[in-house]
């Protein structure tokens, strides 16, 4: 195949919004983008990241000689978690305003990245909370400069205008959509995420995997997110056994880091539906719950239910993993087997209820995709008409 002929050690330029930097050595753009800002007169910044990986993948070495060689001061909030909360954003952006700072650079995958968004909303918007921000009490239309150091392959937030924040009390997990927050600049190298554990490299790729199922199938979906969705499907499904074999392989985790970037693409286009409206209830009600193993679960019993109105795109793009299927209307069993089967080989073991939730807890789940906000609207681009019927029919057949 024609990727062999890739130079991966070649970073290129990939403009859409964002302008991202992808290949191995990306991170050393980090001090071109550092001048660039300079230029743009910031002299200080907050940076948004985990409490280890931008130290452990390197990228935080590189960074911090950037700051040095441009004259720019940081300050450092390092304790975004898994499924990040408005009360750590929040924090941060006291520590951003405090400080002074003018511009956001988040270094990590999906959480602190989203983190950093809603940050960069509020520096403009000082008297508002990251509360107001995601139950859509304003909407902004400014952020201050974001800049993105992706650390993982999954999310595809570093090119795209989403962000996803908790709130914790209620059990919401909504997200949000605005043009001023996609990144000025984003980095994919993957040299970063060689260290990536082998279960995180597989959560991450079938996160990108249900981006594209979903931006493929809505009602809004167009041949740009179809043909998005193809490549993605077959490069997860070429390299993402390679990388989990040899973690180190670079090649696999470029492709990897492309098929992410193209899904975030792909749902900036066309959307998403059912598998993040009933995931973000998951991972609210168990914070701990990885978004990635969330989404696994659900989405065999998601194409199953979508499959008599999108059964010729489902049958094209999972070809890769799901053999035999030729777009007729009765295949959804075979293909919500087939995506099951795919899945085990991976090591994910099927059933909602091997990570504690049970048929007691489908109403409150199915309430929750409903009530929290921004899901509903997930839910009505739904190629078939999402109701709590249908909600509580994916979640019984995920158990």
């Amino acid at each position: 195949m024609w990727e062999a002929q890739i130079n991966i050690n070649e970073v290129c330029e990939i403009r859409a919004k964002t302008t991202v930097y992808l290949g191995v050595g990306a991170i050393k753009k980090i001090s071109d983008i550092c001048a660039a800002l300079k230029a743009k007169g910031i002299s200080k910044v907050i940076v948004i990241t985990g409490k280890s990986s931008y130290v452990k993948s390197g990228a935080w070495d590189y960074t911090l000689k950037a700051f040095e060689e441009n004259n720019i001061e940081h300050v450092l909030y390092t304790e975004i978690t898994p499924n990040p909360t408005v009360d750590q954003v929040d924090t941060a952006t006291k520590m951003a305003l405090e400080f002074g700072a003018q511009a956001v650079i988040a270094i990590g995958g999906g959480s602190p990245i989203d983190a950093a968004k809603s940050v960069a909303i509020l520096m403009e918007y000082k008297d508002k909370t990251a509360r107001e921000l995601y139950e859509y009490k304003f909407t902004p239309d400014k952020a201050v400069p974001i800049v993105a150091v992706n650390l993982t392959h999954g999310t595809g937030t570093e090119v795209d205008r989403f962000a996803v924040v908790s709130i914790p009390e209620k059990e919401y997990k909504p997200a949000i959509a605005y043009d001023c927050i996609y990144p000025l600049y984003s980095i994919d190298d993957p040299a970063l995420m060689t260290s990536l554990p082998a279960e995180q490299t597989v959560y991450v790729s079938v996160d990108a995997l249900n981006h594209v199922i979903e931006a493929a199938t809505t009602k809004v979906a167009t041949p740009y997110s179809i043909l998005l969705a193809q490549e993605t499907v077959r490069l997860v499904a070429k390299y993402l056994p390679v990388a989990i074999n040899n973690p180190n392989d670079l090649t696999a985790r470029y492709y990897l880091l492309y098929a992410s970037l193209i899904a975030g693409i792909a749902f900036d286009n066309g959307m998403l539906h059912y598998t993040h409206a009933l995931e973000h209830p998951l991972s609210a009600v168990k914070p701990e719950l990885a978004h990635g193993l969330g989404l696994a679960l659900l989405v065999p019993a998601v194409v199953k239910q979508i499959y008599p109105a999108s059964a010729k795109v489902l049958a094209d793009i999972l070809s890769p993993i799901v053999g035999g299927l030729t777009g007729s209307p009765d295949e959804g069993d075979k293909a919500f087997n087939g995506l099951r089967d795919w899945l085990s080989s991976l090591g994910i073991k099927p059933g909602l209820k091997n990570i504690g939730f049970s048929e007691s807890d489908v109403e409150k789940l199915t309430e929750l995709s409903f009530n929290t906000p921004s899901l509903g609207m997930l839910l009505g681009l739904a190629p078939v008409e999402a109701n709590r019927e249908s909600v509580r029919a994916i979640y019984l057949n995920s158990l």
